[in-house]
């Protein structure tokens, strides 16, 4: 009976995971179909879930609508360039709260984590003020430099954590070797933090690639639009044809998705490496 018991628990468990995950997959199974219909197929009503011939002309369709290979690359140059420094300035700050002596260091951390509480929305005017001062508006770089200057506070505090656990004996032998605190912090503790380097890196990119808000109140120019505002004019361009919308919103998805699967392994690890117990 026992026996039964153990069995029952995890079974019940793992059925309703599966339906939350069915649930879950549901609507970009639909998408998926949607895009490889033809239109009248797309909007029948229930939707028909059986495919007899695919259209896969449709995203060649959607493809050639607007610039989508323009669009796509603009995010990939905002978020790259943005990932780049917001790994490295907040593995720098949480280094530095973490290991480094300096007055003031819990006041500033206690500010650090209120900033996590403070809506964007309540900095917007400040933020575009600033900007339209210093003659960035309609370029990239209120949407780059940000992530040049800390990196963000969630991701500051994810190193803090790590860096707190790692055993300080690695940071004095270097100290012993003659290390200065940059070298210890980029030839040890740095490739220490690994899991979590990848963490902060994956999460920027999913942050910046599906930016929407503050591409549409910096940029003018649709040239330089990421694909966030880009699936917005095929949303007014072919908002009838959901098909083609349907299309390149999946394309849009699929670096996401590769970036994902790619780093799922060590996104886990570096989400849960702070809450680790110190050795």
């Amino acid at each position: 009976m026992l026996r039964k018991q153990m069995y029952i628990k995890p079974a019940i468990l793992y059925a309703l995971l599966v339906l939350v995950g069915a649930v879950l997959v549901l609507p970009l199974a639909w998408a998926l179909l949607a895009s490889l219909q033809p239109l009248d197929e797309a909007f029948r009503y229930p939707p028909s879930w059986k495919l007899t011939s695919p259209r896969w002309r449709n995203y060649v369709e959607a493809a050639g609508t607007l610039p989508l290979a323009r669009f796509m690359l603009n995010s990939l140059l905002i978020a790259t360039v943005s990932v780049a420094g917001a790994v490295l300035t907040s593995a720098m700050a949480g280094y530095a709260f973490a290991c480094l002596p300096w007055r003031g260091k819990r006041v500033w951390f206690v500010i650090l984590l209120g900033s996590m509480m403070i809506p964007g929305q309540v900095l917007l005017i400040p933020h575009f003020v600033l900007y339209e001062t210093l003659g960035w508006l309609g370029t990239y770089k209120p949407l780059i430099v940000p992530a040049w200057l800390g990196g963000g506070a969630f991701n500051v505090l994810l190193f803090q954590q790590f860096f707190k656990r790692v055993p300080s004996e690695l940071a004095e032998a270097a100290a012993v070797d003659g290390a200065t605190a940059w070298q210890t912090f980029t030839r040890v503790m740095l490739p220490a933090a690994k899991p979590v380097v990848i963490t902060a890196a994956v999460l920027s990119f999913i942050f910046h690639w599906k930016d929407f808000f503050r591409p549409l109140i910096y940029l003018s120019d649709f040239h330089t639009f990421p694909i966030s505002l880009g699936l917005r004019m095929y949303q007014t361009a072919t908002g009838s044809w959901v098909n083609l919308l349907m299309a390149v919103s999946l394309l849009a998805l699929l670096p996401l998705a590769i970036v994902f699967l790619l780093c799922q392994g060590y996104l886990m690890r570096g989400l849960a490496a702070p809450l680790r117990s110190r050795h």
